[in-house]
């Protein structure tokens, strides 16, 4: 089922609890988007490739097909639109794993149909705009970040990263040597307050270290937070 409301582009919501998708498609379009709503997961996927939204919500524990497998075949597909899981799960292992297969954010239920849309919006933000207005590149050490065009190299080799991965590392490529506690990440990048959970900083840390490989240019201070170094 389809809200039109697109001021703010169609946002995919994948849920199969009518209560909650009826919660979350009345918000959304209050806000200016367009909703689309699925109930299982392979209905989801399918919309996903086909209407092209501008970021998705997935429930994690979907019928048929879960949340977290949709959006690994997403990604694996070359599909990099912004994710958001739900989750009604206290169980960390479920957030860390979405968020290690390219999801850019959760939020478990019972949640704020406010906070989601806010969340939907800070992805979208992030996913829009250059964290450098002026648009120059950012050398360090053998790792490129420009913001223009939001692409990463390694010694001028493409590197995927999702929306959130590249805010991240440019974040701290702009301000290099500057150790930032993963409370000021979470708000410098994220745009949310630390009650959210630092842990998704710690895991998205790690997903851009892995794709950098030794070329990673983050550096882990403890018992302070990170910081890129040369």
């Amino acid at each position: 089922m389809t809200v039109d409301n697109p001021q703010r582009g169609l946002v995919l919501v994948v849920e199969d609890e009518p209560s909650i998708a009826d919660l979350v498609r009345l918000y959304l379009s209050r806000d200016g988007f367009g909703v689309h709503v699925e109930r299982d997961g392979e209905a989801g996927l399918a919309a996903a490739r086909r209407l092209r939204p501008v970021a998705c919500v997935l429930d994690i524990a979907l019928p048929g097909l879960a949340g977290t497998e949709v959006c690994r075949r997403l990604r694996a597909a070359g599909d990099w639109t912004p994710v958001l899981f739900l989750t009604a799960r206290d169980d960390e292992v479920d957030r860390v794993v979405g968020l290690e297969l390219g999801a850019d954010d959760y939020i478990t239920k019972p949640f704020s149909p406010r906070e989601l849309v806010a969340r939907v919006r800070a992805v979208l933000r992030r996913t829009a705009g250059p964290v450098d207005p002026a648009g120059r590149p950012v050398v360090l050490g053998r790792v490129t970040v420009d913001p223009g065009r939001r692409s990463v190299t390694v010694d001028g080799d493409p590197v995927q990263l999702t929306s959130t991965e590249f805010d991240l590392l440019a974040y701290l490529m702009n301000r290099p040597g500057r150790v930032f506690t993963r409370e000021e990440l979470l708000a410098g990048v994220w745009g949310y307050a630390a009650h959210a959970g630092t842990r998704t900083v710690d895991v998205h840390v790690a997903q851009v270290r892995a794709k950098l490989g030794a070329a990673s240019v983050i550096r882990t201070h403890r018992g302070v937070g990170y910081a890129a170094d040369g």
